[in-house]
Formats: structure tokens, C-alpha cells, sequence
């Protein structure tokens, strides 16, 4: 899953190495918009104790969240390191 914002600039500086990641690996990523979609916001409040502890105590954006690891990582990062995530 990635949560992220509408008008989150890290978000919007990502979605291009999502776009990439996704095409050049076939890993889809659920965008989930939680700044103006309740529901999508309440799903990643489910995790905040998994969340938390991983993004310097904050529940921010973007945060992608492997769902069935629990893998974590939090803001703007390198594609390598968001690929290396993806692919573990």
C-alpha cells in the first residue's frame, strides 16, 4: 500500500518512481489517498502501531506499507531503495 496526499509534495515527487516500479517490476502498489478520503485515512490509522515505530514516531506521507511483512518506509526516498523494499 502507499498512503499518501493529494498535495503532499513528496508524494507527488514519488508517484513517477511508483509509475516505474510498478512498470518495470509488475509490483502494483494500492495508492491509498488519506488527506481527503476518510475511509483510506481510517485504514492507515489501523496501523499506526506499525506505522509509528518506523516513521520517526509520526504518522506521515508518503508511507508505504507491505502488508503482508508489515515493511515499512516512510517519506521521500531513492528508487533503489523503494525497489529493494518492493522486492524483498
Amino acid at each position: 500500500i502507499m498512503f499518501h496526499g493529494r498535495e503532499c509534495p513528496h508524494c507527488q515527487a514519488m508517484m513517477p518512481l511508483v509509475d516505474k516500479l510498478e512498470k518495470e517490476e509488475g509490483i502494483k502498489l494500492d495508492k491509498k489517498e488519506v488527506w481527503h478520503n476518510e475511509k483510506n485515512a481510517d485504514l492507515m490509522r489501523s496501523f499506526r502501531g506499525i506505522i509509528e515505530p518506523k516513521c520517526g514516531g509520526q504518522m506521515r506521507t508518503p508511507t508505504f506499507m507491505n502488508t503482508e511483512t508489515n515493511d515499512i518506509i516512510c517519506g521521500e526516498i531513492a528508487y533503489e531503495k523503494l525497489k529493494e523494499w518492493a522486492t524483498r
